[in-house]
């Protein structure tokens, strides 16, 4: 309320002179005192608004999940595109093993990041962040809404700071791998880059022929290894620890986050996290791994196709993958051996299901430390998960609370499902007798048998 002089006089027609100039005084400092604070609000509100950062959605999970149709359905509703943060979507002919979208989806909500590369060529995690980023602007300038979907969050907190070699030490380190590589010698290979100064090659993956080079390029480049750097991720984490312990908070609150956010952030992510109870999701996994197996037009034939192209298992991005790999080493050796008997098969997929889950419980660990993330569950119908984003996403409040309704628990959450989920086995629908697989084998016979055209 402002205070005029004329409501002064009406209050004290009996004051005395010096007291009623006292008072008309302090009515004209209050009112000049509120009427500066509404225009700096007024400036405050305006500059806030320009200085909105634009929205992008992210939908994370475990492999499974669901996350994949959930976007889709976000897409149609929010006149949004996809970005695939999906490190095997990316090739060209890897369609089943990684779930991609069908055709129709993608010419229905256009996707980006899918079907860019040869399954020959690597992918970084720069690079990655490069092309998402290009990706997510270009979305962002024709007035519609990114939707990023995927296993990973790395896109979010910016490109690691790592130096990229140069044509010339590119070159110097392919020849000296090179041999090494063509005779098969890991050991040797990794003893000379633990030697040239990261002792940390000797932990990674057996022929991780990638990241042995990448390692030995950091090195020539900056005469340090890759775990001397910076990662923007491990920034933003640190941000938000610091913010947690000054405050002397036990867990992260949503105004810590928002606070980290719109500091260390250059848009507004409204990330989600989908999953469901332990049991249920693994459940779902195995059944997956069996469709992807089932045919002749399944990750086997995909494998084969990997194999014929000239690339051995685990030896880069896309033979690294969880299924491909398992695949192409089961597809070698039926070739040796002219073909496979069912017990081979079968453990071929119980091994893709037992790497599958246990990528979905490493998912789930390293999710679970993310505060920036709202964890929803996936049993829950479509349509109540799509309208609470949707509702998110317009939503200008800054301060976005998950329903108990609709929130995922990040721990279990009884005796009973811890029970369940150490007492877990494998419960196949297609295939359960050895017959069953004889469709597959017949063609593993007739395409790789030691007579066949491979």
């Amino acid at each position: 309320m402002i205070i005029s002089s004329s409501c002064v006089r009406a209050f004290c027609p009996r004051l005395p002179s010096s007291s009623k100039k006292r008072a008309l005084r302090t009515a004209a400092l209050v009112t000049f005192t509120i009427r500066r604070r509404r225009l700096s609000t007024a400036c405050s509100v305006s500059a806030t608004k320009s200085k909105e950062k634009e929205k992008v959605i992210v939908v994370s999970g475990p492999t499974g999940a669901g996350k994949s149709r959930l976007a889709l359905e976000l897409a149609k509703r929010l006149n949004g595109e996809i970005i695939s943060a999906d490190s095997v979507q990316v090739y060209r002919g890897l369609d089943i093993g990684s779930a991609k979208p069908s055709p129709g989806d993608r010419q229905e909500v256009p996707h980006h990041l899918v079907d860019i590369l040869h399954p020959s060529e690597d992918y970084s995690v720069g690079k990655f962040y490069e092309d998402a980023r290009q990706a997510t602007r270009s979305i962002l300038d024709s007035g519609r809404v990114p939707i990023v979907t995927g296993g990973t969050g790395l896109l979010i907190y910016g490109k690691p700071d790592v130096p990229k070699a140069s044509p010339d030490i590119a070159s110097e380190v392919y020849s000296e791998l090179a041999d090494l590589q063509n005779n098969e010698d890991w050991e040797a290979a990794v003893q000379l880059v633990v030697k040239a100064g990261d002792p940390k090659a000797q932990f990674l993956p057996a022929n991780d022929w990638y990241r042995l080079r990448r390692s030995l390029e950091i090195i020539k480049s900056s005469g340090s290894p890759p775990s001397a750097f910076q990662v923007p991720y491990d920034s933003f984490r640190k941000q938000c620890d610091s913010s947690i312990v000054d405050r002397h908070d036990i867990n992260p609150s949503t105004d810590v986050v928002e606070e980290v956010k719109s500091k260390e952030l250059d848009y507004d992510f409204i990330c989600f996290f989908l999953s469901s109870k332990r049991v249920d999701l693994y459940r779902s996994i195995d059944c997956r791994c069996e469709d992807m197996l089932s045919g002749s037009d399944g990750i086997l034939s995909e494998a084969r196709w990997l194999l014929d192209s000239g690339l051995l298992p685990n030896s880069n991005s896309a033979t690294r993958a969880i299924g491909y790999r398992q695949a192409m080493e089961y597809i070698l050796m039926c070739r040796q051996q002219g073909g496979s008997s069912p017990r081979e098969f079968f453990n071929l997929l119980s091994e893709f299901q037992k790497a599958s889950r246990n990528f979905a419980k490493r998912q789930l660990t390293w999710f679970r430390n993310e505060s920036i993330y709202h964890w929803l569950d996936a049993s829950k119908p479509l349509e109540t998960v799509l309208n609470f984003i949707y509702d998110a996403y317009h939503d200008k409040s800054e301060n976005l609370v998950v329903p108990e309704s609709l929130r995922m628990k990040k721990e279990l959450s009884s005796r009973r499902e811890e029970s369940e989920l150490k007492g877990y086995r494998t419960q196949n629908r297609h295939f359960v007798r050895r017959e069953d697989c004889s469709d597959i084998l017949d063609w593993i016979r007739r395409t790789q048998g030691l007579n066949s055209e491979s």
